[in-house]
């Protein structure tokens, strides 16, 4: 066998474990808020930013992609806590340059934690490593440039370039990019959504016809019944539950799905409202349902069962006006679900009839349901087919294309949709080939690129020479880190445009490039004048950000200005792009963007002087032309079978609550009551028991695909309210167990919410 060890620091930092919290936010939530502020940075510093972030005229939050409101903003604060910490670990004040990099050598910092790597601040002047080296030093951006143009311009086949693209990069920035990538001849573009959402984007399209949920926010005090599931908004998007207790002030009733109870889905006091501060809050769930991991097909059947027999006995259950005029395929799906019994979906999913009963009480009668999900549902072998199975019953219901009702894919990086919209897709559609063409005047290529698990694959073969990030930390986000890492390291070029130091920047090519940017919350000022980006969020709503911070230092350049400075030194006499007029004009981009990307026309107009606009989206519409017989699409679905061995647990990674993506802002997980650590693995306590294990005893957790033998070592395990044969464990430590072709049919995403794993006592 061969095995396979993680790449993280392994060192245990001193747990402390108490009772779960019954509720999210609260007055608790302020104190963590500043007191991460005020580590970062001086308190004035803080309230300036704080104050403006998420407003007309300001900059958009640096963290998840949940909408601001339509109608009217906050006059306390428009963010979470969640977003201060993000914001705090943008504009800090602590750096990273010449002095750092002179002081510890790159073996050094691969020891150091992804805690440790994070707060050691901004990065602030180019950096350089070439192979033989111990240190990164210093290098002028203008020999950065000669040093990327040149590797760019040697390679035999532009496909062996790789662009990747995190969800933080602006409009502005990631079409210049995606652009870039065209001009040279590649659609080598993964970008992070391969990672988390593309099974709903898949899903979504096949189904609906657009990659897109449905649903604006101000949908939700409109809805009837919300379903939550395979999500947890009070860590991942806090701001979410401000929504939710206005729909519950509105009467609406909250499903949730999951195998965790989470605190932030039991009970919400609002920090802005003084009686949930002092009083009880809001309870956000009606009706739990703890399902085991990746059973929510079983239990969906379930539902659907249970919707077409109340249907039988009172025919304004389904909406079958809605099923006839806009779908096809109900036929097959009857058919499909009269194979299977009740209460056989019911085991396998690890659900009462009882529980079931009580969800099926709120939705047999509702008209106006919106479904929300996020990684809990898409990170599976299955993933497309668990997106495709809520679509099924808003199909059933006739929950689509009106007020308070639809699709819900919930976001994490606060551009990620955004980016895929203005191009960063591995696929280029015909339409925007045209466009392209017409507006540039050279052939964009037309063969598919890679995503970003077979971009590794492709680096791991040799077949890769130069890797590109805008943003992100991808070496931290991959299933199989250690390969992944290798691979990389095997590349001749590695650069990397970033603005704090991360574990990715370790594992560079033979050169590696460390490119420093503006964070969000910074003043991008040009030649031309202030500049300002845009974004667009989780619901399709496009926005202008503008920073209001002074940058960290001089050396820093934007994201927009590197990459074309990047493409200067590709093409220094280029006829077909004006490079140089991009750098320092944002409304030039905006202005072609109109031109190359479907629904932006006017776009300089429709984002000035804080104005937003939603963008088209043919599922609000019930436009299912593009589709096959112009209708919606049913969906017959199997059920999942990991066929798990004896002595096996099916693992889901997940976050704590000090943490976004990969980025670590703490060691607690206050909402879960654990403290002070991160290598923990959440057990029930009959698999402990059935282990001959105690609470808080040091395992290893092993996972074995094709003969190989993956681990990770030194974790607590955590007496947990889990479903048993279950086990959730924080990424990126238990990245390394996933291989790296396990992922996702028809949308490559990582399995990181169901792997096969063992626990060995250490």
């Amino acid at each position: 066998m061969k095995k396979k060890t993680s790449i993280f620091s392994e060192q245990l930092t001193g747990i402390k474990v108490s009772k779960p919290a019954s509720y999210a936010a609260g007055f608790l939530a302020i104190k963590e808020a500043m007191w991460y502020l005020n580590s970062e940075m001086d308190l004035k510093r803080a309230f300036y930013a704080i104050n403006r972030m998420n407003k007309k005229g300001g900059f958009d939050c640096p963290g998840c992609a949940w909408p601001d409101p339509d109608d009217r903003r906050s006059v306390l604060g428009e963010y979470c806590e969640n977003g201060a910490k993000a914001l705090a670990e943008e504009a800090t004040l602590k750096k990273v340059g010449e002095k750092f990099f002179s002081h510890y050598s790159i073996d050094e910092l691969r020891s150091w934690s992804d805690f440790q790597l994070g707060k050691s601040g901004r990065i602030t002047q180019p950096m350089l490593i070439t192979s033989g080296d111990t240190h990164y030093r210093p290098i002028s951006w203008e020999e950065a440039y000669r040093l990327i143009g040149n590797q760019l311009r040697q390679l035999d086949d532009p496909n062996q370039a790789v662009f990747y693209t995190s969800g933080r990069s602006s409009n502005e920035a990631a079409y210049l990019y995606g652009l870039l990538a065209r001009r040279l001849g590649t659609n080598n573009l993964p970008d992070c959504s391969n990672m988390c959402h593309e099974s709903s984007g898949v899903g979504l399209s096949e189904t609906l016809g657009i990659g897109k949920g449905s649903v604006l926010q101000s949908d939700f005090k409109e809805a009837e019944v919300i379903v939550i599931i395979g999500q947890n908004p009070g860590t991942n998007h806090p701001r979410m539950l401000t929504t939710l207790q206005e729909a519950k002030d509105n009467g609406a009733k909250i499903i949730t799905i999951n195998p965790l109870e989470e605190a932030g889905l039991r009970r919400f006091k609002n920090p802005q409202r003084p009686q949930d501060i002092f009083g009880s809050g809001t309870a956000i769930t009606d009706v739990y349902l703890r399902v085991r991991i990746n059973q929510d097909i079983p239990l969906l059947k379930a539902i659907m069962k249970g919707l077409l027999s109340a249907h039988l006995q009172n025919e304004n259950v389904l909406d079958t006006v809605f099923i006839e005029k806009y779908t096809t395929g109900f036929d097959q799906l009857k058919t499909d679900l009269d194979g299977y019994d009740v209460n056989t979906l019911l085991r396998q999913a690890g659900i009462s009839r009882n529980v079931l009963d009580e969800a099926l009480k709120l939705l047999i009668p509702a008209k106006k349901i919106i479904i929300c999900w996020a990684m809990g549902l898409t990170q599976h072998k299955n993933g497309v087919d668990n997106i495709k199975e809520c679509v099924n019953i808003l199909l059933m219901k006739g929950a689509l294309g009106k007020r308070g009702a639809g699709t819900c894919p919930v976001r994490g990086h606060s551009n990620v949709q955004g980016d895929r919209t203005v191009g960063i897709n591995h696929r280029l559609s015909p339409d925007m080939a045209s466009r392209i063409r017409s507006k540039y005047g050279f052939e964009p290529p037309l063969e598919e690129g890679y995503d970003v698990v077979r971009a590794f694959m492709a680096m791991q073969a040799g077949k890769v020479k130069v890797f590109t990030s805008l943003g992100g930390n991808i070496i931290g986000a991959m299933s199989d880190t250690e390969i992944c890492a290798g691979a990389m390291q095997q590349c001749d070029m590695t650069i990397h445009i970033s603005t704090k130091l991360c574990r990715t920047h370790l594992y560079p090519g033979h050169v590696g490039l460390i490119l420093p940017t503006l964070g969000r919350s910074e003043k991008d000022i040009s030649r031309q004048g202030p500049q300002r980006v845009t974004v667009e969020n989780s619901m399709g709503k496009v926005h202008a950000s503008q920073g209001v911070l002074n940058p960290v230092s001089s050396d820093l350049m934007s994201e927009p200005a590197i990459v074309c400075g990047i493409a200067k030194s590709v093409f220094p006499t280029d006829s077909c792009v004006d490079w140089d007029a991009y750098a320092h004009d944002y409304e030039i981009i905006r202005k072609d963007i109109s031109a190359v990307i479907s629904g932006f026309e006017q776009y300089n107009k429709r984002v000035a002087g804080g104005k937003e606009f939603y963008l088209p989206n043919n599922s609000r519409k019930l436009d299912f032309s593009k589709l096959p017989k112009g209708k919606a699409q049913f969906s017959v679905c199997p059920l999942p079978d990991h066929a798990l061995e004896k002595d096996e647990f099916l693992m889901m990674t997940i976050r704590s609550h000090d943490q976004f993506n990969t980025t670590i802002y703490g060691l607690d997980d206050r909402y879960r009551g654990i403290f002070n650590e991160r290598r923990i693995v959440l057990m029930n306590e009959k698999d402990l028991e059935r282990l001959n294990l105690k609470n808080l005893d040091i395992v290893s957790i092993t996972s074995s695909y094709d003969d190989v033998d993956r681990s990770v070592h030194n974790f607590h395990v955590v007496s947990y309210d889990i479903p048993i044969g279950n086990l959730a464990a924080y990424f990126p430590e238990t990245n390394p167990l996933i291989p790296l072709n396990q992922f996702a049919k028809g949308s490559g995403t990582p399995i990181s919410k169901s792997i096969r794993v063992k626990i060995l006592k250490s």
